[in-house]
């Protein structure tokens, strides 16, 4: 049955449930509704908030790294509360087990045969706090169903909902009694974004705001209409020209010498891995959907660039030595590496959603190759 509600209505999105939302403008009006939801409840964090739509729509996980009491796990609840999705937190803490996020095989005696206890992964919005607490086996645990989407217990396999995102947190000032995540592991996130404190005046709004009673977010979209969102993410059209910027900044991780960064050939241990070119494109499609375009620019990835680098980029002891850190590397790059110009509208002529153009998909083995969007 097709319905013909206002698609902003909190109710309907688009016209068909099984159908994208018709443009990138109705879309970025229904992200806006969300933001606004969330903002009724989060005072300031507008970086956190964004980034984390931005990982939501691109289906990707995110690394937060904050001081305690910044509103991280707030926002992750009400972010659920807006689309009605499922909402679950996980205190990781040094004597956890596997089996206490995935589950595990529970003898039952009355049966005499072995039954499958789920565990509570199974939601869409997964929070993990302080996952640096947790041991390595756990860790492993967790990222194994972020890469898979599944979970695998005596021989059966239970998908994850859709859409699923798991969101980390880790305190940055702690060192006792706490697991730090490998550099693999790190890797398998989108992006790490850094939680601050809020200004002045955000603190004011806190008290007024939350002094009396806690504000409510309303529901404003649904699970369906989100995967919706997320299928004209993948649909947003990435000009050549914008990739090989993406590819450009993270060469120049890798290859700073060749690139006009010879001052920090001796800073950086490691680049960046392909992961992180995928994660350009995917999360400057997210960002650009959220902007009202259904095309990427330059300014998109460079926008997002600090997110999906600064957990990636391994420093040597000498940059360490002097003080330095990540961003200041990230800041350097993104100074030096030119974007090449693109037309305000890049796609080209008669590119229609109806009759999608080739759009670039970077190849995690160092090439590249066009395909049709879906």
């Amino acid at each position: 049955m097709t319905n013909h509600h206002d698609p902003l209505d909190g109710q309907h999105l688009a016209t068909d449930h099984d159908a994208p939302p018709r443009s990138a403008a109705e879309a970025a009006r229904a992200l806006e509704r969300v933001q606004y939801e969330i903002k009724k409840v989060i005072v300031g964090q507008d970086h956190m908030i964004e980034r984390l739509l931005v990982a939501l729509l691109a289906r990707g996980h995110v690394l937060l790294e904050g001081l305690p009491g910044l509103a991280k796990t707030l926002a992750v609840s009400t972010m659920a509360q807006t689309m009605g999705g499922s909402f679950v937190r996980l205190q990781f803490t040094p004597d956890l087990l596997p089996s206490d996020l995935i589950g595990t095989r529970i003898w039952r005696a009355g049966t005499e045969k072995f039954d499958i206890e789920w565990g509570p992964v199974f939601a869409n919005l997964v929070l993990t706090d302080e996952i640096n607490r947790a041991p390595a086996k756990v860790q492993s645990a967790l990222l194994e169903v972020m890469a898979e989407r599944q979970v695998s217990i005596g021989g059966t396999t239970r998908p994850l909902p859709s859409p699923f995102l798991v969101l980390a947190t880790q305190n940055p000032v702690e060192s006792e009694g706490v697991y730090t995540l490998p550099e693999a592991q790190r890797d398998r996130f989108l992006m790490k974004v850094v939680v601050d404190y809020p200004t002045p005046s955000e603190e004011m709004e806190i008290v007024r705001r939350v002094g009396v009673s806690m504000p409510e977010a309303a529901q404003v979209i649904n699970l369906t209409q989100l995967e919706d969102l997320q299928v004209l993410t993948d649909r947003i059209y990435v000009d050549n020209s914008v990739a090989q910027y993406a590819v450009d900044l993270v060469m120049a991780t890798r290859e700073s010498g060749l690139r006009g960064l010879p001052e920090l050939e001796p800073m950086i241990e490691f680049g960046v891995s392909p992961r992180a070119t995928l994660g350009l494109v995917g999360a400057g499609r997210a960002l650009a959907l959220m902007r009202g375009r259904d095309y990427v620019v330059p300014q998109d990835v460079f926008d997002v660039t600090r997110d999906v680098f600064r957990h990636r980029l391994m420093l040597t002891y000498e940059a360490l030595a002097k003080g330095l850190s990540a961003d200041d590397i990230i800041n350097r790059i993104l100074t030096v590496v030119p974007a090449a110009p693109v037309s305000p509208d890049p796609r080209p002529v008669g590119d229609t959603a109806e009759h999608p153009q080739p759009v670039f998909e970077p190849d995690p083995y160092g090439g590249s190759s066009d395909q049709t969007s879906r």
